[in-house]
């Protein structure tokens, strides 16, 4: 063997040194700046100065709906006796209601929340009402003022809720 041949096997070899030392600290450099960049998003999360949620956000929803919507229709419509109500899929149907001033005419109530957020194409309020003729409940119709009314007094109370929750 030569001695130019044996020189190019040694930095030949030496040459594959650098390069598997070169990409290893590479590796490590690279490593080290992923720790550091955890541990300054870690330092973030401890920072006390936290902003505060929105507790009066339009959309909230610890039930499958509107809370403030489904508290107002609730309260709005509690003089009526309920029968069923769905959080969850937001409809509330009231049984027949007779008011004892008026006792000729009963009325009946679905109201259905159709989103999360408060907005007032998000109610929707459909009546039913019948009158005693000769002994027996008949159909009748029901004035749309009637609900758009209920309509407005839902949302109204929704609204006073939100601004509760925000103030409070």
């Amino acid at each position: 063997m030569t001695g130019s041949t044996a020189q190019g096997r040694n930095s030949s070899a030496a040459q594959g040194a650098q390069r598997r030392l070169g990409s290893a600290a590479l590796r490590r450099l690279g490593s080290a700046a992923l720790v550091g960049a955890l541990a300054l998003g870690l330092a973030a999360c401890g920072h006390k100065d936290r902003p505060k949620a929105d507790l009066a956000a339009s959309r909230v929803t610890t039930i499958g709906v509107n809370s403030y919507l489904w508290r107002a229709s609730l309260d709005t419509l509690s003089f009526m006796p309920l029968l069923q109500t769905d959080s969850q899929g937001g409809v509330i149907v009231t049984d027949w209601y007779a008011n004892p001033q008026n006792p000729g005419e009963r009325m009946k109530v679905t109201v259905t929340i159709l989103d999360q957020d408060l907005r007032s194409d998000a109610l929707r309020v459909a009546a039913s009402r019948q009158v005693s003729q000769g002994g027996a409940w008949v159909d009748a119709p029901v004035q749309a003022a009637t609900v758009q009314r209920l309509e407005d007094i839902i949302l109204t109370k929704a609204r006073a809720l939100r601004q509760q929750a925000s103030a409070g």
